[in-house]
């Protein structure tokens, strides 16, 4: 079972400059990809996911790893990397590596909902012990609170339009499944028939925007980096793959600010991005974009 396909993967062993001996954190485990790679390479990896489905993916996949203490796995959120790095014995690392794409499995499994190909519920949460769900938010918020979601998180220009007919079809019956919301969206986009390509025009911006909003992704990111980056050691490396301007934007904004403080360098002044190759092997990698800081 491929659980996921790691993007940039070179890229990032490079980027980190992975030396053996030394450790690292992948903060977003995954499927194990990133980190077997750094293991690989004569590295110890502390993996970090908030997916129990993960977590028990790589502890199944990577027995002999975590047997040989490469590999230590722990569930929690990454916003808390100071906390779990202090009780897994990574105080000071020389690496640490977060993913911010959702993973093949995430998406392709079609009871978590965060696909809009699929027919699922309205879940949407990477931690299934959060309490709030992608459907709670559309029957809940207000209608000027969904067109923020949608503009703010979404980049989405039928915002407005997007919202009134939310609050317009909940009246009738709640939001439930993936369904539910792509018969409103695709109407919106004046798509006659729900195909694919219908889906993804109209869902892809809403999806992304519930999702961010659901796991708190850019308020975490914004609480993490500074935590991360005093775990480094001097000449440790961050390196961070984002998949939509709203992201990429705080970490090139939070780089630029470390570098203004003192604390070291920006690598990458220009995002890394995946090879034609990559994106022809892997199509979910297009978007990706690599920034890679150095703490001196």
């Amino acid at each position: 079972m491929n659980y996921h396909t790691s993007v940039l993967l070179q890229e990032v062993i490079n980027g980190l400059n992975v030396r053996t001996g030394y450790k690292y954190i992948d903060a977003t485990l995954g499927g194990g990809g990133h980190a077997k790679a750094i293991i690989d390479r004569g590295g110890i990896v502390l993996g970090i996911d908030v997916d129990q489905d993960a977590i028990e993916f790589v502890k199944k996949n990577y027995e002999s790893r975590i047997k040989n203490q490469e590999l230590k796995v722990t569930r929690g959120n990454f916003a808390d990397i100071d906390k779990i790095a202090r009780e897994n014995g990574f105080e000071k690392v020389s690496g640490i590596l977060f993913d911010l794409g959702v993973s093949s499995h995430q998406l392709d499994s079609a009871e978590r909902g965060f696909s809009y190909l699929k027919s699922g519920p309205l879940d949407m949460r990477m931690d299934q012990r959060l309490g709030v769900k992608a459907s709670d938010l559309l029957n809940a918020l207000g209608k000027n609170e969904l067109y923020e979601l949608f503009k703010t998180l979404g980049e989405e220009e039928k915002a407005k339009t997007i919202a009134q007919a939310i609050v317009e079809k909940r009246k009738i019956s709640p939001f439930e499944t993936t369904e539910d919301l792509i018969s409103v969206l695709t109407k919106i986009y004046g798509f006659a028939n729900i195909t694919d390509f219908a889906k993804a025009t109209s869902g892809k911006k809403i999806f992304q925007a519930l999702r961010i909003a659901v796991n708190s992704e850019i308020n975490n990111l914004r609480i993490t980096l500074p935590k991360a980056i005093g775990l480094l050691e001097t000449d440790g490396r961050l390196a961070v793959i984002t998949f939509h301007s709203l992201e990429d934007r705080v970490v090139k904004k939070t780089f630029l600010g470390f570098e203004t403080m003192g604390l070291g360098k920006v690598k990458t002044r220009k995002p890394i991005l995946p090879s034609e190759q990559e994106i022809e092997e892997n199509s979910r990698s297009k978007g990706a974009k690599l920034r890679i800081f150095k703490k001196t």
